[in-house]
C-alpha cells in the first residue's frame, strides 16, 4: 500500500509499504477514505520534537473497515468508522470514567500512522465510532465535519469542557488553529455568551466568527492580556488553551478571573510553569488528552448529523497522497488551516 512516512526536519514522503494486518482479537483494518495532517504533526515536521526516519505519520481518518479480529463485535467489516486518534478499551477505569484518551490498556499501542490507504487500528471493537450508511451518503462537507472527530473537534471540546464552561460565561480561547476554532464551537455548544478569540489571521478570525466568536484580540503578552481585561472587567470565566507554548500557558493563566478554570489541550513544549500564578488568583487548571470516543458518541457526533455544527470549514485545502510534501508545508507556512487528504 501507499503510506506517508517521515524523512526527516521538513520532508515527509509517500512510499510504498506492507499493509496491515490483524495482529490480535482487538484489532481491526480500516481502508482509508479521508485523512488530515495535525497542527500536532508540525512538530516532528519542524525538528521541534523526535521522529525516527522512516516512520509512518498521520493520526486522524475515516474509513471502511475491511477486517476485524475475533474479538472484535461492534463493528464489522463493511462499516464507515472515525477512526479516533485515542484506543480506549472501555473497560479500565480511565475509560469507564469517560476519559479514554487516558486509556490503562497496556495494548492500546502500535495503530500504524493513518496518513495511508489502509490503518491497522488497536482496541477497535470499543474505540472506532460508526457512521450511519456509507460515504456515498454524505455530502462533502460532511464527510470534512466527520474527520474532524478523530481529533480536532473533540480536543476543542475537551478544553471547553475541562475548563467548565456553562451556559452565560466569557470564555478566551488562545490558539486559531484547528484545534482552537474548535473550541469556539464548543464554547458555544456549552452555552457560552461571550467568545473572545485569540487571532492574528484574518481568514482564521473569519471562520471563528462563523463558528461564534464574539470578539477578536489580535495582540499577544501583555498587550493582549490588557486588551482582555478591558473586554471583560476582571478576566475571562473559562479560558481554553489550544496552543501549548509557554509563552501561551503563562498568558493563559493572566487571562482568567479569580476562581476560573484553564482548560489546556495544547501539547506542552515546556515542562516548568509557575504555580504561584495559579494559587494567587485560585485559578484552576486541568486538560489534556481528549476523550475523543466518549465525546463523539456523547454529543458531537448528533450534533454534526444534526447540522448543528459544521467544523468540518478548518479543512481550507485538499490533496492526494502523493503530495503529502504539499500538505504539509501549506500548514507549516500558514497557507493551510488544516490539509485534508483524500483517498
Amino acid at each position: 500500500m501507499k503510506a506517508a512516512v517521515f524523512v526527516k526536519s521538513g520532508q515527509v514522503e509517500m512510499r510504498e509499504i506492507d499493509k496491515p494486518t490483524i495482529q490480535g482479537p482487538k484489532d481491526a483494518v480500516i481502508k482509508t477514505v479521508r485523512a488530515s495532517v495535525c497542527g500536532s504533526d508540525l512538530w516532528f515536521f519542524r525538528g521541534l520534537s523526535d521522529r525516527k526516519s522512516g516512520a509512518q505519520v498521520g493520526h486522524e481518518a475515516i474509513g471502511i473497515v475491511e477486517e476485524v479480529g475475533s474479538g472484535v463485535t461492534k463493528v464489522k467489516p463493511g462499516d464507515f468508522v472515525i477512526a479516533p486518534f485515542t484506543h480506549g478499551c472501555g473497560e479500565c477505569q480511565a475509560c469507564l470514567a469517560g476519559f479514554d484518551g487516558d486509556c490503562l490498556d497496556p495494548d492500546k499501542s502500535g495503530s500504524t500512522g493513518y496518513q495511508a490507504e489502509y490503518i491497522g487500528y488497536k482496541n477497535a471493537d470499543w474505540s472506532l465510532v460508526k457512521l450511519p450508511g456509507q460515504p456515498a451518503d454524505y455530502t462533502e462537507d460532511q464527510l470534512k465535519s466527520f474527520m474532524t472527530l478523530s481529533d480536532v473537534m473533540a480536543t476543542g471540546y475537551h478544553a471547553a469542557f475541562t475548563a467548565e464552561v456553562k451556559k452565560g460565561d466569557t470564555v478566551v480561547v488562545m490558539g486559531d488553529g484547528a484545534v482552537g476554532l474548535c473550541g469556539v464551537i464548543s464554547a458555544k455548544l456549552l452555552g457560552a455568551s461571550r467568545i473572545i478569540l485569540m487571532s492574528r489571521h484574518a481568514d482564521r478570525q473569519a471562520i471563528g466568527k462563523d463558528f461564534g466568536a464574539t470578539d477578536i484580540v489580535e495582540e499577544r503578552d501583555q498587550a493582549a492580556i490588557d486588551h482582555v481585561m478591558e473586554l471583560t472587567g476582571a478576566g475571562a470565566d473559562a479560558v481554553l488553551e489550544c496552543v501549548g507554548t509557554e509563552q501561551a500557558v503563562d498568558t493563559a493563566v493572566k487571562l482568567g478571573r479569580p476562581g476560573a478554570v484553564v482548560g489546556r489541550v495544547g501539547i506542552p513544549q515546556d515542562p516548568m510553569m509557575n504555580t504561584k500564578d495559579l494559587f494567587m488568583k485560585n485559578i484552576g487548571l486541568r486538560g489534556g488528552i481528549a476523550a475523543v470516543t466518549t465525546y463523539d458518541r456523547g454529543s458531537l457526533l448528533k450534533a454534526v448529523l444534526d447540522g448543528e455544527i459544521n467544523p468540518g470549514q478548518v479543512f481550507t485545502k485538499r490533496f492526494e497522497l502523493k503530495d503529502i510534501q504539499k500538505a504539509y508545508e501549506a500548514m507549516d507556512k500558514r497557507e493551510a488551516i488544516k490539509s485534508l487528504l483524500v483517498f
